[in-house]
């Protein structure tokens, strides 16, 4: 195929956002379609070079042509809205249930998420993984604050070992997430303002690692509540096909949230505490799409220095 139509698909698949199986069906219907418009173009006449320029003229842009293929294809189905929901239920019924309060309960929750974050990040980083990636953030944030209650002889030289691991492993995510779509890394850390909010609210009174275990147990139904809306909202996002709907719904549910545990802390949470929350959280949300850019960016400027006609191709210049 000629280089201007590769070069056409390359720029398609760039912007494609789509997990590698939904992927790999999308080029292999646009290339069909391009072969087949490419066949007819040159049986009327055409040299090879104007039937490229014809068919590309024909499709529009390669972000258009992404774009429509997201849309039609990035819906997921019920099945995987659900089991996106999944990591939030389980984190409900923990409180609601109160089996927070057993700590083999918690390992088995986190053992299953820790299972089923590595599944779906060896098969294709289906859009059902993001949610469980946000959970799996959650063992390494707790070994952190695990290493302040070591002895002041090996607290330091935990940590020292510790900070350059915890940042390698979630530089790791955070790349590979954003390369999938950064709308999935946003959907990963959706949960990190709600799980604070929660943390604030239960460390008052007498206090456990900074949690008030009677304030939790008072408050485990409405706990549990906020995971689940937190379910909804991944049910809603699998399921929904516009990328502007997606960052609408996550906003929104986000704010509505953090409005509820605010209404039901009481004095636990204060106004100002809540504005620097719902700010948090609208960072969280975009800061993926930041991230976004400065890859493309420097992947542009080294592919610019290491292979300067890729780049003038790439580029358009």
């Amino acid at each position: 195929m000629l280089k201007i139509i590769n070069r056409y698909l390359d720029d398609v698949r760039d912007h494609l956002k789509l997990d590698k199986a939904s992927e790999s069906e999308v080029m292999r219907e646009l290339e069909s379609h391009i072969e087949d418009r490419l066949t007819e173009m040159k049986e009327t006449g055409m040299s090879d070079e104007e039937a490229a320029l014809a068919c590309l003229g024909f499709l529009g842009s390669a972000r258009l042509v992404a774009h429509q293929f997201y849309e039609a294809h990035s819906q997921g189905s019920w099945r995987q809205a659900l089991f996106a929901s999944l990591p939030h239920l389980l984190f409900a019924l923990l409180f609601a249930l109160n089996w927070w309060q057993g700590v083999g309960w918690l390992v088995v929750i986190i053992g299953l998420i820790l299972g089923t974050a590595l599944y779906g990040w060896l098969h294709g980083r289906p859009i059902w993984l993001f949610p469980w990636l946000g959970y799996l953030l959650v063992p390494v944030i707790g070994a952190g604050l695990l290493l302040l209650y070591l002895p002041k002889g090996w607290s330091w030289l935990a940590v020292v070992a510790y900070i350059p691991l915890a940042f390698w492993l979630l530089r790791i995510v955070a790349i590979q997430t954003v390369r999938r779509d950064w709308l999935c890394g946003a959907l990963m850390l959706l949960p990190v303002p709600i799980v604070i909010a929660l943390f604030i609210v239960a460390a008052q009174g007498s206090w456990f690692l900074g949690l008030d275990v009677i304030q939790i147990s008072e408050l485990a139904n409405w706990i549990g509540l906020s995971f689940t809306g937190l379910a909804a909202t991944a049910i809603a996002f699998v399921r929904i096909r516009q990328r502007s709907l997606r960052i609408s719904v996550m906003l929104v549910s986000g704010i509505i949230l953090l409005t509820l545990i605010s209404l039901y802390a009481g004095p636990g949470l204060s106004f100002g505490t809540f504005l620097l929350l719902v700010l948090i959280m609208t960072g969280l949300v975009f800061s993926p799409a930041i991230l976004d850019k400065r890859i493309r960016r420097k992947e542009l400027k080294s592919l610019e220095k290491r292979h300067p006609e890729a780049w003038n191709a790439k580029t358009g210049q």
